[in-house]
């Protein structure tokens, strides 16, 4: 590329052809010619006669100069300029671009990648060959045409991890097998890694090295801790700076499960700090909440920690046998579990049937063999619905008759009388030891103490099960630890006391790890390899380079050791894993990570991504040549007289600009603004908005408009006059234009003449009815065809609703909820009273409840309603608020009208509230309303 004060261009040979302006300018100043002169005698009868048209002899000088600039602009355009070219400074010959594609690179990746297209767009110009090397996905380097390379780079992203050792070192094996030398040019992240050097040298040993790197620090987040009652958040930049104000994020999910910014904290780094602290204290409900922590603004993968267990304090309800005595805390059952639980969990105490109410996330009981009936009924539908009993043995058990002749539902395996101790009827000779745990055991791969022995325990009758539910054994292989399902959630029973009466158990560290296994209580520290050894981990959610959450799709599980302490990489990706207990976050920091800014040597040169990029200018100025040469053509028109005011010349006039205008049209333009809405779209959003509206489709017919309207009015005022609800003027609604999303209710007409609704208008359609939205489809021809395919409304119908999101159908059952939203209801009539209403159908496992009158069926609102009995007609009233229509004869027939109205009701009010008349809470005012 030759550059030439400061815009390079491709073909710069083209640029020869502007010395060829002036010898145009000579070529069309003397083409055409003068016209010659010659008196003659007669002209002088011509004298005083005067000619509207005037025609130039010659072309005028500001013409020339247009036809000039057109062809400059052309000539210039094809040379191919570019501004703030990116020249090559590397030489020729094959060129490797480098890239570390971490993470730390992901917030300026934008950045990063129109520098690597104009490089490679400068390499395609100079015809070198190109190839790509990403540090965290090395593969063997194949030189090709930059072209081809710019079609590949949307798909080059960053990686949620740092190049590894072993990644470097495939990287050095291929650039070993490349044969011959090549200049280099490194996008660096900015960070320093181990086992760079060896690569580095390399490069250098191939030939010139251009590094560059982003030029701003690279920001971090260490997985969150919790101390003192408060979360504590530690942030690191890669290089000292000046002050800086930074805001930590955390996400989370609101009450009704929206995704959004629970907490917002500010924090600052000091002049000269690479670290920082923030503590924030939260309620254990909204602590609860958080999925992750982010810096706002960095979209990556190491600016984001991600909450898993450790951060969630459970909740843990304590009850014990007997009451504690002031003095003999150590003999207490709850004192040695207080202890291993308080800084890890939120502890309550109380009488089981107060604490229930509290849903807490494990209940233990210590020492406890009697419970009443409504106690356990009410324990065992807590523990079905996923709760956690932790069960300690102790005297009153032993020396209970709980689980003797059959399994008891809250003991995982029936007991034998009494126990077994040393010195006792089924003694030992001396304390025992614990086996070692079975790798199906939840305690699998933690170590054992060598000083924790049992002294007694209560023993488990042989069973066929038996063996399936120990997870943990003595050294003789006598339960310990005993374990069954419970619906969905889990009874465990430990053999031993939980203070130190029959074991050293709680004595030790193991006791503190077990509960962790359990998921009793959740470590506010990061596990090491030793405490996750023997697990497997399924991964759930992994992150992507820029900090994104996908699901893990069919990731194979990880090892627990791995999971705690193995570098990050393909086969092990930051996310979140579970083990079926407890769901552990792996975060792209660790606790003792340091963001290290990378070094080079002084024979490197290193940029930073400030530069200017380049931009070429050949579009625009084709574009200003086209439309130069328009304007002369105009010019031209208008100088030879033949612009005259007709109607085809204006025509042609119009069509000329018109295509000047499309051509000029540039290609690197931004794009417009989206348009501000109409006058008339804010007074209709307004309107529909200011009061609860209801709303019916136009269909083209005007009669059955009107009807339509004065249907919803007479709607509209019973609701005023009859429920809390206050409806305004019911609006009519054009469904090619008009926003749906403002009303809660669509009454459809059919006709069959309306016309088919656009693809957009069903593509708002369907969204509405996602969006919760109900449309009450009336083909009103009840009174000759009873609902069907079989009339032509329901044959239009048919077609209208095809390309609708519609559930399956099923006839509006009479224990449907539509049935006692306001009104009792079993019959729904309008005008007719023939036609079925079909609604959407039940959940296949809805049934009928022993001693209940219906059945508990649709969570949410039926989308449709679809019949035929003329609603509207029967609804329609004038502005006097008179029956518009009449519907049947007499007294039966205003019956009837009633019946419509109420249906209306009772159809606003499940739109309104859903499924809340379904609730079972009703059954007894409902029965009494039906005198039952």
């Amino acid at each position: 590329m030759t550059v030439l004060g400061g815009i390079g261009f491709s073909t710069p040979w083209l640029l020869l052809g502007l010395l060829a302006l002036p010898i145009l300018w000579l070529i069309l100043r003397a083409i055409p010619p003068a016209p010659v002169r010659r008196r003659f005698p007669g002209v002088s009868l011509l004298l005083g006669l005067k000619d509207d048209e005037a025609v130039s002899d010659r072309t005028p000088w500001w013409l020339l100069l247009l036809r000039m600039l057109a062809l400059a602009a052309l000539i210039v355009g094809l040379a191919g300029p570019v501004l703030n070219p990116q020249q090559d400074k590397t030489g020729s010959g094959p060129v490797l671009i480098v890239l570390d594609a971490s993470w730390a690179g992901a917030p300026r990746w934008g950045a990063r990648m129109d520098l690597l297209d104009a490089y490679l767009a400068e390499a395609g110009r100079a015809g070198r060959l190109v190839a790509l090397l990403s540090l965290t996905a090395p593969e063997g380097l194949n030189f090709q045409s930059a072209d081809i390379w710019r079609s590949r780079l949307p798909g080059v992203v960053p990686a949620p991890w740092q190049p590894t050792e072993a990644q470097l070192q495939s990287a050095g094996t291929a650039i070993a097998e490349v044969e011959g030398g090549f200049d280099t040019l490194w996008l660096s992240d900015a960070l320093a890694y181990p086992g760079r050097a060896p690569l580095l040298a390399a490069l250098q040993a191939r030939g010139a090295l251009r590094v560059v790197e982003t030029g701003q620090p690279v920001l971090g987040i260490a997985p969150v801790g919790f101390e003192d009652g408060a979360v504590q958040l530690t942030l690191q930049r890669s290089d000292p700076g000046p002050a800086r104000e930074v805001t930590i994020l955390a996400q989370g999910r609101d009450p009704a499960g929206t995704a959004r910014v629970l907490v917002s904290l500010p924090t600052r780094f000091d002049d000269g700090a690479t670290q920082v602290t923030a503590a924030l204290s939260l309620p254990a409900e909204l602590r609860a909440r958080i999925t992750r922590f982010e810096i706002q603004g960095q979209q990556s993968a190491g600016a984001m920690t991600l909450a898993d267990d450790r951060l969630r304090r459970r909740e843990v309800a304590l009850i014990a046998g007997r009451e504690d005595r002031e003095g003999l805390e150590l003999l207490s059952p709850l004192h040695y579990l207080k202890q291993a639980l308080a800084p890890t969990a939120d502890l309550l105490e109380g009488a089981l049937l107060d604490l229930l109410p509290a849903n807490p996330d494990v209940i233990v009981m210590a020492d406890v063999a009697t419970l009443s009936q409504a106690e356990q009924e009410a324990l065992t539908g807590w523990i079905e619905k996923g709760g956690l009993l932790l069960r300690f043995a102790g005297p009153r058990l032993a020396a209970s008759d709980m689980g003797r002749t059959e399994e008891h539902p809250l003991m995982p395996v029936r007991l034998r009388s009494g126990g077994r101790t040393v010195g006792g009827a089924m003694s030992w000779g001396e304390p025992k030891s614990l086996a070692p745990f079975s790798p199906g055991s939840p305690f699998a791969g933690l170590p054992i103490p060598e000083d924790v022995r049992v002294r007694a325990q209560v023993m488990a009758q042989p069973d066929p099960v038996l063996a399936d539910r120990v997870i943990a054994a003595l050294s003789d292989g006598t339960p310990l630890v005993t374990r069954k399902r419970l619906g969905q959630g889990q009874v465990v029973l430990f053999h031993v006391t939980a203070n130190a009466e029959w074991s050293s158990l709680p004595l030790s560290g193991l006791f503190v790890q077990m509960l962790e296994r359990l998921a009793v209580s959740s470590s506010a520290k990061p596990p090491e390899a030793g405490d996750l050894a023997g697990t497997t981990w399924r991964p759930v959610q992994v992150m992507d380079g820029f900090g994104v959450l996908r699901e893990a799709a069919n990731l194979p599980g990880v090892a627990g050791e791995a999971l705690a302490g193995a570098p990050l990489g393909p086969d092990l990706r930051p996310g979140i894993y579970d083990d079926g207990e407890r769901r552990l976050a792996r975060n792209v920091l660790g606790v003792e990570a340091v963001l290290t800014p990378a070094t080079w040597p002084d024979n490197v040169p290193v940029e930073t991504l400030s530069g200017t990029p380049e931009r070429p200018l050949g579009g625009p100025l084709l574009a200003l040549a086209l439309l130069l040469l328009g304007i002369d053509v105009i010019a031209a028109l208008a100088l030879g007289g033949r612009l005259m005011p007709s109607r085809g010349r204006i025509a042609a006039l119009a069509a000329a600009l018109l295509l000047t205008g499309l051509l000029v049209g540039l290609p690197d333009a931004p794009a417009l603004a989206q348009e501000a809405p109409s006058a008339a779209e804010t007074d209709f959003a307004i309107a529909a908005t200011q009061e609860l509206t209801l709303a019916h489709v136009l269909t083209g017919n005007a009669k059955l408009d009107d009807i339509a309207q004065a249907g919803l009015r007479g709607l509209s005022d019973t609701l005023f006059f009859r429920t809390s609800v206050e409806p305004a003027a019911p609006i009519g609604v054009d469904l090619e234009r008009d926003e749906l999303a403002f009303f809660p209710i669509l009454y459809w007409p059919i006709t069959p003449e309306q016309p088919r609704p656009s693809d957009a208008a069903y593509a708002r359609l369907n969204a509405y009815l996602r969006s919760g939205g109900m449309i009450l489809f009336d083909t009103r021809d009840a009174n000759i065809a009873s609902f069907g395919a079989a009339s032509p409304n329901g044959r239009k119908l048919q077609d209208l609703a095809a390309p609708l999101d519609i559930p399956p159908l099923e006839p509006l059952p009479r224990d449907h909820v539509l049935t006692r939203t306001f009104y009792l209801l079993q019959d729904f009539p309008g005008r007719h009273a023939e036609g079925r209403i079909w609604v959407e159908a039940a959940p296949p496992g809805a049934e009928q409840i022993e001693g209940m009158p219906f059945r508990n069926l649709n969570d949410g609102v039926t989308p449709v309603v679809i019949g035929g009995n003329d609603w509207a007609g029967a609804w329609a009233v004038d502005r006097d608020g008179r029956p518009l229509l009449p519907v049947g004869r007499g007294f039966s027939g205003e019956r009837q009208r009633e019946l419509a109205l109420r249906f209306g009701v009772n159809l606003i009010m499940h739109v309104l509230t859903g499924n809340y008349k379904s609730d079972q809470v009703h059954v007894p005012a409902l029965l009494d309303r039906l005198g039952q």
